[in-house]
Formats: C-alpha cells, structure tokens, sequence
C-alpha cells in the first residue's frame, strides 16, 4: 500500500495530520507513506505548482491523498503556475476523469442545514462529475474584438467516448445504490449538453436495471433545495459537477464533511476533501479534518478493497457528530486536534 501525501496549502497541512493518525489508529499492514510538495508550496519551493517529482510520485502510487492547494501570494502570477493548476494538472497526469462526491445527512446533524430538519435528513446522493474535459480543460485564452475590445473565452467541449466513459461509471454507481441516476444538462441550450444527453440514453441500453431521467442544471440547483430526497445518483459535466457538489455540501450542513474520489480506469485514485485551502483560518488550529477522514476511507474502499476498515472510518466520523465533537464550520469549538483525537478514540 503505497500512498502519496500531498498536504498541500493553508488548511490541508493540519487536516492531512489527522488523516495520518487516522490511518495509524487503523494499524493497516503493509502502509509506505511518501511525502511531497504541491500548490502554493511546491511555487514557493520549486518554482513550479506541479513539480515533476511529485508527478512522478503520484504516478507511481497506488493511492494520492491530497489536502488543498491555493495561496493569495500567488494570484498574480501566470494561471499556470497558480496553485489550484496543480491539482488540474494531476487530475490529467493521473487519467483520473471520474470524480465521485458523495452527499449524506448524518444523523442529528440535520440543524446545521440550511435547509429544513425534515427535508436535510432525506439527502443521500452521489455526485458523479466528469473531471477531464469541458471549459476546464477546453481551449481558452484572452483576445481582441473587431472593436478592440478585451474578451476573453473558454471553450466547452465534450467528444462521445469522454461522455460515455463517465457515463458508465455513473450507471455502475447506480447499480450498486437504489438503481436511479439523474443526468445533469443543459442540453436546451448548448450542443455540448446535446451530446452529453444522447450518449447517455445509449449507455442506459447497457444497464436496463437503472432508472435514468434527465435534468436542466438550473432546474437542479433549485431541486437540490427543494426536494434532495428524490437524488440517487446525479451524473454531470465538469463545470455543472462543480458548482452542484458545493451547493449539496452546504445542504448537508458544512463543505467540511464532504470527501471525493478522483478515479480513472484502474484502482488508483486521488482523495481530497472538496473544500479548499480556506487561508483566511490556516494556522489557527480550527480547520474541520472530517472530510479529509472521510478521503481516507473513499481511498481505502475504491483503491485498497478495504470495506470493512472505510466503513469503520465512517461509522467514527459519525459517531464523533453525534455526540457533539463539532469545529467552528459547523457552530462548535472543537478545534482539528480535537476532532481528530476523537474520531481515533472511536476508532480504538
């Protein structure tokens, strides 16, 4: 069990501690820990967001545990040497394009969501965003009009084999929940969500077991609020997965409990909490370490096959919740220390 360690900036220094005693608390056979720089550190250190030892070392891992990336010092530098490249970067190095997000209510956290007690305890989704293409990864640039004006564009595209490659996993997902996936589009608008629609119709050929219906993302984002009861499986694009996964974190009470899984065809994957790396309160000892636990068991589950031990991690993070070990995201004052003195106590 070879495992990359990217703590990264800001807040994913101290989370990605706790992740560690985590992983010792569970004493697994086998475990090398290597460590490396990525983001506004690696800049700072290297020259560069993404150095290339670090590529390699994520290359060669089984399994990347990263903790976020973004540093104000480095806004103005060239987009490509910003921090948030770095994890894009990654993303591409590593063919990961399916980026699973899963969204759940745990119990007597319901008063911390925004949305009603009786609506937020209903939410159990996963969101499977495309990770590789779209305006991401599209040709952008910044360019004169006849007029001499500035304009800048970012082009969206999708080709038929991306959308279908994510397409499968969403259905596969689906198999192994309630079997209903929802596909996020916008396809009375753009073409690209034309296309992203009709391949996914022709992948549902495949998997005649899952109900799949359709959505217009705007109609979404409202439906999210409204009723996120009626989600299973939402699958979407890359833009739409990023703005949609936020929104469903805030609906579960805090983007602190949110983990994610970057997987590509293979076992590896790279695992990060979807928050970022929050500098207003780096260094202050009160950053949520939740979501980057729970990282650690999406990582044990999709690259390891360690069930049993994911299911433990989860089962510690909730029944820390539960008995009120809450950081200042979620209106306690626990500090990181704490919650994750905690949460290994539970394990133990």
């Amino acid at each position: 069990m070879h495992i990359a360690v990217l703590p990264g900036d800001g807040i994913g220094q101290e989370i990605m501690v706790e992740a560690l005693r985590v992983l010792e608390a569970l004493a697994l056979p086998g475990m090398q820990l290597s460590h490396a720089d990525v983001g506004g550190v690696a800049y700072h250190k290297h020259g560069h967001p993404l150095p290339s030892e670090t590529v390699v070392l994520a290359k060669s891992a089984d399994a990347v545990l990263f903790g976020a990336v973004g540093d104000p010092s480095c806004d103005n530098l060239e987009r490509h040497l910003r921090p948030e490249q770095a994890v894009l970067g990654l993303r591409k190095e590593m063919q990961t394009f399916a980026n699973l997000r899963p969204a759940k209510m745990f119990p007597g956290m319901e008063d911390a969501s925004g949305l009603k007690p009786e609506i937020a305890r209903t939410i159990d989704i996963v969101i499977v965003r495309e990770l590789n293409g779209d305006v991401y990864f599209g040709q952008k640039g910044m360019r004169k009009t006849a007029d001499g004006l500035r304009e800048g564009y970012d082009i969206m595209s999708y080709d038929e084999s991306e959308v279908r490659r994510i397409a499968h996993v969403a259905f596969k997902t689906a198999m192994g929940r309630g079997r209903r996936l929802c596909s996020v589009d916008k396809a009375n608008v753009l073409e690209t969500s034309q296309l992203w629609r009709d391949v996914m119709v022709e992948t549902s050929a495949d998997y005649p077991e899952v109900e799949l219906s359709h959505m217009y993302v705007d109609n979404a984002a409202m439906q999210l609020v409204r009723n996120p009861g009626q989600f299973d499986v939402v699958v979407t694009g890359n833009l739409f997965g990023d703005i949609l996964s936020d929104q469903a974190s805030m609906c579960v009470g805090s983007i602190g409990l949110l983990a994610s899984a970057s997987l590509g065809e293979g076992t590896k994957g790279l695992y990060e909490p979807i928050h970022g790396s929050a500098p207003d309160i780096a260094g202050q000892g009160i950053a949520n370490p939740s979501a980057m636990i729970l990282s650690v068991a999406m990582m044990l589950r999709h690259s390891f096959g360690m069930e049993t031990e994911a299911v433990r991690t989860e089962a510690a993070v909730a029944a820390v919740l539960a008995k009120g070990v809450l950081g200042h995201d979620l209106g306690g004052n626990a500090s990181t220390t704490e919650i994750g003195d905690a949460i290994v106590a539970e394990l133990s």
